[in-house]
């Protein structure tokens, strides 16, 4: 047997891949930026925010855009429901209020952190007084504290009702002051005095702002109740806005 001849190599044809096309790299490149440039800006002027779908269904969410105000409040809004604590007992009216209705009054004090009472009178003349007093159903110790002082409200306004014929001049409800509100204007025998009374609930706190002066008799009782009444009831309106804050 001879020697055979050794296969002949073989050459693989090998051919390089083609370059991008000079024309597409660049435009897809720019088109890629201006898209980022675009979804960029448009993150600082719009906020998604939770809409109804338009396309009829109306039951399905939708993300709608809004653009947000420059002025728009991030502050957490501090819930209203419940007065938390009673301010301090002569803190809820003003000085310059106490100085008109009772010009140059001596204070007293008490309270605790459901029951406050501050009254004013007149230094050495006992005719005009000015009595404040505020009572809280706190909600640490009760689990219905609005219902608890809608029901200490009704309590009082029954007594009013309740009260000798010959002591009240008038009783009557008043809106636009807290939840619910009632003025009574009342004579005192004993004094011979006149007190206009104004009790409001506001929320889960009761209170109460009574204002006497002297009165020189049936007679005059009529002529006062509308002075003595306006009285109270602008330092009761001072009270309930002290309250709310709370």
């Amino acid at each position: 047997m001879g020697l055979q001849r050794p296969p002949e190599p073989f050459h693989r044809l090998y051919s390089a891949p083609e370059p991008p096309s000079p024309s597409r790299g660049p435009r897809v490149l720019k088109l890629l930026a201006v898209l980022a440039a675009f979804a960029v800006a448009g993150a600082g002027v719009f906020l998604v925010v939770p809409g109804r779908s338009q396309s009829g269904g109306g039951a399905e969410d939708a993300a709608a855009v809004r653009p947000m105000p420059a002025d728009a409040d991030r502050t957490p809004v501090r819930s209203r429901e419940f007065v938390r604590t009673l301010p301090s007992p002569c803190g809820t009216v003003s000085r310059a209020t106490v100085d008109r209705t009772v010009p140059k009054a001596r204070q007293r004090q008490s309270g605790n952190s459901t029951l406050t009472t501050c009254t004013y009178s007149a230094e050495g003349s006992p005719s005009r007084w000015l009595r404040v007093e505020a009572h809280l159903y706190a909600p640490d110790n009760t689990a219905t504290p609005v219902e608890d002082a809608a029901s200490h409200y009704d309590e009082r306004w029954a007594q009013a009702h309740d009260a000798p014929p010959v002591r009240t001049i008038s009783l009557r409800r008043h809106r636009g002051l807290g939840d619910e509100a009632y003025r009574w204007f009342k004579a005192d025998e004993a004094g011979p005095a006149v007190i206009g009374q104004v009790t409001a609930r506001t929320r889960n706190a009761v209170l109460t702002v009574s204002y006497g002066e002297h009165a020189p008799g049936a007679a005059g009782r009529r002529e006062v109740e509308r002075a003595c009444l306006d009285r109270a009831t602008a330092v009761a309106r001072e009270v309930v806005t002290a309250l709310n804050h709370f």
